[in-house]
């Protein structure tokens, strides 16, 4: 089994800043694809930005220029920087992994969310 743990959520003012961080742990041979999704309230879950094996990068178009995904240096990491933050951010952000184990198998695994609240 594979356990995806999202942190570093939390209430900040409009202009502000937040770090999201991942950390995939348990039985994995290789990540080829991590990313974040955001589910805002009483709206569908939306991708902000993903990052392939390959360092390649996606983002949301409401969020380019104002936020990064990267790798750690362990690369069962993923972290979202996240910068001049608007209300619309608002939001329950999620880890995504797409894991292969040593039986070549690929899973597709969810964290449990972090909340981020942008709000004077």
């Amino acid at each position: 089994q594979v356990q995806l743990v999202e942190s570093g959520g939390g209430l900040v003012q409009p202009g502000g800043s937040l770090r999201l961080s991942c950390a995939a742990s348990g039985t994995i041979y290789s990540i080829y694809y991590m990313g974040w999704y955001r589910r805002a309230p009483g709206k569908q879950r939306e991708m902000v930005a993903v990052t392939t094996s390959g360092g390649i990068t996606n983002y949301a178009d409401s969020v380019k220029g104002r936020f990064t995904i990267s790798r750690g240096n362990a690369k069962n990491t993923v972290y979202l920087q996240m910068n001049s933050l608007k209300p619309e951010d608002t939001a329950v952000y999620y880890c995504n992994a797409e894991i292969k184990d040593y039986g070549l198998a690929t899973y597709d695994y969810w964290g449990q969310g972090t909340q981020v609240t942008v709000s004077s």
